[in-house]
Parts: C-alpha cells; sequence; structure tokens
C-alpha cells in the first residue's frame, strides 16, 4: 500500500463499513465523516459487527486513523451558557461512541467568541476541554486551525498554542491543519511553505501535528474567509499543493480532502494527487 495516506470525507449514513468500502472503491486509505448531522441532532448508535468489520478492514488495508469530525454547530466559547452545555454533551457522546473505533481521531472547531474577546474565548474552550476530556479518553482529538473569519478562535497558531499549554491533559491533544485555512488566516504556503510550517513547529510543535485537511480555496490570501474549492481550481493552485503534499514535514501525515466535490470526484482528486506524490 502507498505510504501516501489520502481520504476524503464521506457520509456515515449507511455505515461504517460502507465507508471503508466505499474509500477502498476510490483508491483511499482513509476517510474522514460527521460524527452526526454537521448541524447537530442525535448520532446514530453503533452497531458492533459493523465497527468491527471496518476495524479489520483498515488493518488489513492500511489505513491511516479515520478522521470523524465533530458537527459545526458546537461552539464551546459561546456567550450562551446553553451553547456550551450543548456542546460539552455531544463532545462526551462522540467520544464515548469513538471509541470502539480503533483506529480513528477527533476533529472539532475552536468555536467563535462572539464578541467576548480571544482570552475570553480561550478561557471558555479550556473550560470546556477540561470538562470533557479526562485521562480515560481514547480518542486524540484534535484542534483545527481556522481562517479566522467572524470572531473564530484558532485562526492564529499561538491561539491553538495557548489552548494546549492550559487543559488538563494536553497529552490527549492535537492540531488538524487546514491548507485553506490557513492560507486564508494569512499563512503564506504558496511562497512561502518553509517558514509556515517552521513557525508552526515553533510556536506548537511539528509532534503535535496529526491531520491535515486537503483544500484549494476559492477566497484569497489572508482574506479571512472560509471557502474551499477543489483541487488546483482555487487560488493555492495545484503546484503549491503538490509542494504541500510532499514536504519532509507534512508528507507522511493523513490527508482528508474537503473540496465541493461527490465520491467520484474525490476519486478523480485523489488519482491526481497520488501521481504527484513523490515516493
Amino acid at each position: 500500500m502507498s505510504t501516501f495516506k489520502i481520504g476524503c470525507h464521506l457520509s456515515a449514513a449507511k455505515g461504517y463499513l460502507h465507508m471503508g468500502e466505499e474509500a477502498l472503491g476510490i483508491n483511499a486509505n482513509t476517510f474522514q465523516f460527521f460524527t452526526r448531522n454537521p448541524r447537530g441532532s442525535k448520532a446514530k448508535e453503533l452497531i458492533p459487527s459493523d465497527v468491527e468489520a471496518l476495524n479489520v478492514l483498515m488493518t488489513e488495508n492500511d489505513f491511516a486513523p479515520i478522521l470523524a469530525h465533530a458537527p459545526y454547530t458546537l461552539n464551546p466559547c459561546s456567550a450562551d451558557e446553553r451553547v456550551r452545555e450543548f456542546a460539552e454533551i455531544v463532545m462526551k457522546d462522540d467520544l464515548r461512541i469513538l471509541s470502539s473505533v480503533t483506529n480513528s481521531q477527533y476533529n472539532f472547531h475552536p468555536g467563535s467568541h462572539v464578541g467576548q474577546g480571544i482570552e475570553k474565548g480561550i478561557e471558555l474552550i479550556v473550560s470546556h476541554l477540561n470538562q470533557t476530556i479526562t485521562s480515560e479518553t481514547q480518542t486524540p482529538v484534535l484542534i483545527e486551525t481556522m481562517s479566522g473569519k467572524g470572531s473564530e478562535v484558532g485562526s492564529r497558531f499561538e491561539e491553538i498554542r495557548e489552548i494546549i499549554d492550559r487543559v488538563d491533559h494536553p497529552e490527549k491533544f492535537g492540531v488538524c491543519m487546514d491548507s485553506c485555512h490557513i492560507f486564508s488566516a494569512g499563512y503564506d504556503i504558496v511562497n512561502n511553505l518553509d517558514g509556515v510550517i517552521q513557525e508552526f513547529d515553533k510556536v506548537i510543535g511539528l509532534e503535535r501535528l496529526k491531520a491535515i485537511h486537503l483544500n484549494d480555496s476559492k477566497m484569497p490570501f489572508n482574506s479571512k474567509k472560509d471557502r474551499h474549492e477543489l483541487i488546483g481550481k482555487g487560488l493555492i493552485g495545484l503546484d503549491a499543493i503538490v509542494a504541500f503534499i510532499n514536504h519532509p514535514a507534512l508528507r507522511n501525515l493523513p490527508f482528508y480532502l474537503e473540496t465541493p466535490n461527490d465520491v467520484e470526484g474525490y476519486g478523480e482528486e485523489i488519482k491526481l494527487l497520488r501521481s504527484h506524490y513523490r515516493e
């Protein structure tokens, strides 16, 4: 199996094994999925035989960890206590369910401080995580880098570092870097990829980087806008993305496509990227 670990976002509606089989069908060796409807709602309980069949498939096909994505409605730094309580309930439930998926990680957006300020936002996020993540948590929890739209927390590496520094169990946390988000946030991965990677290492530490969301961008550099584009069709461009997937600090990480595509289109993007990956 290729050392290039790449997959895409798939629907969990038909079960975990179906996602694994669908990934193999487009030459992927990992995938991402929402733990529940991306706008919230109740999670579907796992069928043990379905999960076990996926675990076997992943082992037999040398899958990278699959990535479970928290719903977009989670906002652990909301000014509304009810919204923060919802975030805690959902994350605890998601991690309970994922504990039976042996090769998985859990990714979430830090949230928006909605006018309270970055420092208050970070304080609330840390409080949420300290109530949610314990020494018994089995699934690694990844904080996603954000584009900086509105009052988002996490568009600067320093903000993510501060969250990790202040949680009770930092060993449970990693980072998921989104190529579109960091480009939109003002990290120039087109003209200064080495410099961006060095800054990430200096501020957060490359040992914390566990996954990559691989997306082109509809919006220009430093726009603070989160609009994903098809690979090679946006303002990051194919050359920069090829350099990104082959960078020595990134090339062995799992990549997850979140481009505006269907499964067949993801298959074409994976084929394109595999043709440019240097084994």
